[in-house]
């Protein structure tokens, strides 16, 4: 059960994982909640009617999710929470990134190019958990020099949905009430970034105001090479769609040995309240500049040199 698929980097993975479980012999329902957490929980209830014995969920939202894995887990079945964490201990497993690194990188990359002035934090859906881990690896990379006076902080929003569209709006807004001063932005995905591309190349500020992405998409890749997304972060899937298909495998045949490591839910979600341990795997994320573009995204096939350099005058050779 996926929160959406109009997302670049979900439908991929929904398309992996499907292959990778249909070729382990394993029949696959695949369902889009389409952003609404009632829904998914439902898809969720609904699935395990129809004969499910594992269901890998990216969660809309993690907190509204936790019941309706409480509720299957009652009967047995087993629930990867994929890339995004679902906040009960009744989770059989959480695979993801280093989501709080992802947040760091973001900001130094932003950094790199920019080190103090005004500064815009576009955060990510306020709903989905990770989007307050990004949130959380920025600001210890941004918060010394916020305190020392370098870097104001001009304009702070959540983008719902992640939908680029909002953040397109949202960015719209920012630029009447800053009256276009700001010196660079923070912006957790790529999607939410070229949305606020859109507003800020209005404004004639793309490519001269720094900001930052995430996922590598081929859009955020190509605005790179553009000259315009300053950094985006890798966040390798092609590992992390056959981690949650293994650990499918393996919880559907019962076995114990997950070859995963233990992490309090009060750590993974900042909230003290939260009790029980998670299993949990962490995968690396990388940091991609104009500099490494072509190396770590192209060479290593994740994106396409095609894709990523459409319409670029001089790229590099192939």
């Amino acid at each position: 059960s996926f929160s959406d698929f109009a997302t670049e980097r979900w439908a991929r993975e929904r398309d992996e994982m499907s292959k990778l479980l249909k070729d382990a012999g394993y029949e696959v329902l695949v369902q889009e909640a389409n952003h609404d957490a009632k829904l998914q929980n439902d898809q969720i209830k609904n699935m395990v009617t129809q004969g499910a014995k594992v269901i890998i969920v990216v969660a809309e939202d993690g907190d509204s999710a936790a019941t309706a894995v409480e509720d299957v887990a009652k009967k047995g079945v087993k629930v990867i929470a994929y890339d995004r964490l679902i906040k009960t201990p009744k989770i059989a497993a959480y695979v993801s990134f280093d989501n709080v690194d992802v947040g760091r990188n973001q900001a130094k990359g932003v950094l790199a190019v920019k080190n103090s002035g005004n500064f815009v934090l576009l955060g990510g859906s306020p709903t989905d958990n990770n989007a307050h881990l990004f949130r959380q690896g920025q600001m210890e990379v941004l918060n010394p020099l916020i305190k020392s006076g370098k870097i104001k902080v001009v304009a702070d929003q959540w983008v719902e949905n992640w939908d680029p569209a909002n953040a397109k709006k949202l960015m719209e807004n920012i630029l009447t009430a800053t009256g276009k001063k700001f010196d660079a932005v923070v912006a957790s995905n790529d999607g939410t970034a070229l949305g606020a591309l859109e507003a800020m190349k209005t404004a004639g500020l793309a490519g001269k105001v720094p900001i930052s992405g995430q996922d590598a998409t081929e859009a955020g890749c190509n605005s790179i090479a553009r000259g315009e997304l300053s950094v985006t972060i890798l966040k390798d899937t092609r590992k992390l769609t056959p981690l949650a298909s293994e650990l499918a495998v393996k919880l559907a045949k019962g076995e114990k040995n997950l070859g995963l490591s233990d992490f309090k839910l009060a750590d993974l979600t900042g909230d003290n309240k939260k009790k029980g341990q998670v299993p949990c795997k962490f995968l690396k994320v990388f940091q991609v500049t104009k500099t490494n573009l072509k190396e770590l995204v192209v060479d290593s096939g994740f994106q396409t040199y095609e894709g990523v350099y459409k319409d670029i005058s001089n790229p590099p050779a192939k």
